[in-house]
């Protein structure tokens, strides 16, 4: 078959491995995303494995990014239903899929520390008094920003959090 064309021994063997859970560890440039692409072709096209039973986790946007297309190449369409992403992004997905059933609306966005950086130098530039007080603390401030969330302080009830949990403690 064309698709297992060019692994080799090791590589053939995690591609066609089924039936138990298999940890492909290797060295950088040394064909891991070659082989999960290729077992998650193999799955589909060889094995009958459904598309939606799928789950390709990756650690960077940039290893995510190339393994959509490699998989779009092999099958020569678009995939974006497929579950293939990082921890983050995958779990973006389900939740924009279920959150509404808490009450939250799905159109939401996730700010990573230089969103945050960015969104405080914006509030910093619309309110000068605030760059003055705060503007040493910044990494400070979004910790403490954090710390809320973990303890799922509300927005609305952050004022309080702030001024019992952080300025009287």
């Amino acid at each position: 078959m064309d698709l297992l064309k060019g692994l080799n021994n090791r590589q053939l063997e995690a591609v066609e491995h089924f039936g138990s859970p298999l940890l492909v560890l290797a060295g950088a440039g040394s064909g891991k995303t070659k082989v999960l692409t290729t077992k998650i072709a193999y799955a589909v096209l060889e094995k009958n494995v459904s598309e939606y039973e799928i789950l390709a986790i990756t650690f960077t946007n940039k290893a995510g990014k190339e393994m959509k297309e490699r998989i779009e190449n092999i099958f020569q369409r678009d995939i974006s239903n497929m579950w293939i992403g990082t921890f983050h992004s995958i779990c973006s997905k389900i939740l924009r899929f279920n959150i509404e059933k808490i009450g939250y609306s799905n159109n939401f966005t996730i700010y990573d520390r230089d969103d945050q950086k960015l969104v405080l130098k914006e509030i910093f530039k619309q309110n000068p008094i605030w760059e003055n007080v705060l503007g040493e603390f910044k990494n400070a401030v979004i910790g403490i920003i954090s710390d809320a969330k973990g303890k799922n302080v509300k927005p609305g009830d952050f004022t309080k959090y702030f001024l019992l949990e952080i300025v009287l403690m």
